[in-house]
């Protein structure tokens, strides 16, 4: 499988509400610093977001809280991408937060929501955003949460709403609330199958399920470090692909409903990430991969 004309639109598209996605989108968390901690390299990053865009992502996962010395994942977007190009859906997360030294803060309280939604808007030149997700973390209801960012929806800062990091029943209770577009939780091969469930309500609703950590093994994710797992490298030898690149096959696999955000700072793994978009792993792969 060749890198140089894979289209991220090869996995084909979900519906975010009113607006199309490809399946094969792009987590801008690693763009903000290297594998040692160190700030990444700006140009670079830059590079990786225009180039994600000319492969045809239309989908990019940030947060305002995904900082590191120097560099900010929002800033890099701005700076890449402005004026954004029709089409692109950018998507951010609210309720945890950093203070400038990196140091996470407690969970926003509702009335705090509204400064966190202002502060993504100005990073990113928006004045308004795309989809926000509620980022939960702990079984406790999210009612009084949701709620305002459902405000917030209605006075127009935000056009859609998800939630993130959340157990099943809070899914439901925010579906009372006001439209859920997008679920989005740890999920990956032989990791979290519990949300297989899930995935299937959310496609029955019509919602999109974003698994961050997709490319985890042995704990971390892959191409950190940790031990592929035999199964996932026999498969990736037997379609000359790599072993992300058959995690990320899987991942979209899962339902249609699926969509997957790779994060990566390295211009070459851009382009393996969005050719996994053209991946189709057979019933007998998938099987094998089952075990693991």
């Amino acid at each position: 499988m060749t890198i140089d004309t894979v289209h991220a639109g090869a996995a084909g598209a979900w519906q975010l509400g009113d607006l199309t996605v490809n399946r094969m989108g792009l987590g801008a968390m690693r763009l903000t610093a290297n594998a040692d901690g160190s700030p990444s390299d700006r140009d670079r990053a830059v590079a990786v977001l225009r180039r994600a865009v000319e492969l045809g992502v239309n989908h990019i996962d940030t947060a305002a809280f995904y900082f590191s010395p120097l560099r900010s994942a929002n800033e890099l977007i701005n700076r890449a991408l402005w004026p954004y190009p029709e089409g692109l859906v950018i998507v951010t997360k609210v309720g945890p937060g950093k203070d400038p030294s990196g140091q996470w803060l407690p969970a926003a309280r509702p009335d705090q929501l509204r400064g966190q939604v202002e502060e993504n808007l100005r990073q990113l030149g928006r004045d308004h955003l795309d989809v926000v997700n509620l980022r939960v973390h702990g079984p406790e209801p999210l009612s009084e949460h949701f709620g305002a960012l459902a405000e917030l929806r209605d006075a127009g800062l935000i056009r859609h709403l998800g939630v993130s990091a959340v157990r099943p029943h809070q899914v439901t209770e925010a579906r009372a609330i006001a439209p859920v577009v997008c679920v989005q939780n740890s999920y990956g091969l032989g990791y979290r199958r519990q949300h297989d469930e899930l995935i299937r309500d959310c496609a029955a609703h019509g919602t999109a399920f974003v698994p961050f950590f997709s490319l985890v093994t042995s704990g971390r994710e892959a191409g950190a470090t940790g031990e592929e797992h035999p199964e996932v490298l026999a498969v990736a030898r037997e379609h000359g692909v790599t072993a992300a690149q058959v995690r990320l096959a899987w991942t979209l696999a899962r339902g249609p409903n699926v969509l997957a955000i790779p994060g990566t700072g390295d211009p070459a793994h851009l382009e393996q990430n969005v050719a996994a978009a053209a991946l189709r792993l057979s019933p007998a792969d998938l099987a094998r991969l089952d075990a693991v």
